[in-house]
């Protein structure tokens, strides 16, 4: 097998294992490894506009890096164009990786793509920034960034 189709084999078995409703779970090193090797494959970085151009963003190929946002800024209120948004980006068939704060809105995103037909749905575990460490900063604890995976921005 080659190191695409390894990684995928092991976030598929973390879906089969923990009943995911996606196709399977990626940690940021491996997802990373997956960008590098295929350009075929996408992060969909569902995080607020405001997020990416405050916080960073993963450091990968332009037309790798999707932004299609979960929620709204400001506000919070969920982006009712999701789907149709992420259709003008994405077939149907494509590998799509995604990313947010702290993997709970990727997770929410992986699921609604699979549900509506993208079958090779990943999250990205962890997400950009991580869990919040004793203190309540991220970055510290996991996440790409914390995991030295390049990223630019704030």
């Amino acid at each position: 097998m080659t190191i695409s189709a390894d990684i995928l084999a092991s976030a598929r078995e973390r879906a089969h294992a923990h009943a995911l409703p996606y196709a399977g779970a990626l940690t940021p090193q491996e997802a990373y490894a997956l960008l590098q090797n295929d350009a075929n494959v996408k992060l969909v970085d569902v995080r607020t506009n405001a997020e990416r151009d405050w916080i960073g963003r993963p450091a990968i190929a332009p037309e790798q890096h999707l932004a299609v946002q979960w929620n709204l800024y400001p506000g919070g209120a969920q982006n009712a164009d999701f789907l149709s948004q992420l259709s003008q980006v994405a077939g149907k068939d494509s590998v799509l990786l995604f990313l947010c704060r702290g993997a709970v809105r990727s997770k929410h995103a992986a699921k609604v793509a699979t549900e509506n037909g993208y079958a090779h749905s990943y999250d990205i575990l962890e997400g950009f920034e991580g869990e919040k460490d004793a203190d309540g900063h991220r970055k510290n604890v996991n996440g790409w960034c914390h995991a030295g995976l390049p990223w630019t921005g704030a």
